[in-house]
């Protein structure tokens, strides 16, 4: 069986847009060193204000 892991011992980063903690997702175990943003909105807003 998989050992389950809280969420709080889960790695984050600060968004680089809107600088809020994001924690890491299963969806982003390949290239969690590339991810800078933690939505799509973000990433589309990443030069103006949200």
């Amino acid at each position: 069986m998989a050992k389950m892991v809280k969420k709080g011992d889960l790695p984050s980063k600060l968004c680089g847009a809107c600088g809020l903690p994001f924690a890491w997702r299963k969806k982003w175990a390949r290239d969690w060193d590339a991810v800078k943003y933690c939505s799509d909105r973000c990433r589309s807003a990443k030069g103006s204000k949200l």
